[in-house]
């Protein structure tokens, strides 16, 4: 029996520029796109530095999860893209709220340096994740 990919968007999450989805279902896994801190009514990249780009990132992938029907909880993996790899204890403070708070198991993650990324974003991060059956 194979599974069907289903998208999943919504209008809380920056719209897909480009020939790709927000996320995509297939069967209980969530498989999501990276989200920058863009707002997704300006389509601007938000004021605040990395703290406050890594804030909207995470409303931003709160937004993709819900329209799922899931939450942080459902997180198995992630992957963080740092401009620069000295904003690391300023991102994992905020992801650690909303992916780790006592009494959470952690996801999965993957951290790396890269060059640039889109808009000039300090931050992009990109989940999957797995219905629980809470």
């Amino acid at each position: 029996m194979s599974e069907k990919k289903i998208v999943v968007a919504t209008e809380a999450a920056p719209a897909a520029i480009g020939p790709y989805s927000q996320a995509v279902r297939v069967g209980d896994t969530l498989y999501a796109s990276g989200q920058v801190g863009l707002d997704p009514k300006t389509g601007q990249i938000v004021d605040g530095g990395v703290e406050g780009q890594t804030v909207r990132v995470f409303e931003n992938i709160k937004a993709v999860l819900a329209e799922a029907g899931l939450g942080f909880e459902d997180v198995v993996k992630t992957t963080v893209f740092l401009k620069n790899m000295g904003d690391f204890a300023a991102m994992n403070a905020i992801y650690a709220q909303y992916l780790a708070p006592e009494g959470v198991v952690p996801p999965a993650r993957s951290t790396v340096a890269v060059a640039a990324l889109p808009k000039d974003a300090l931050v992009e991060i990109e989940i999957v994740a797995r219905d629980l059956g809470r």
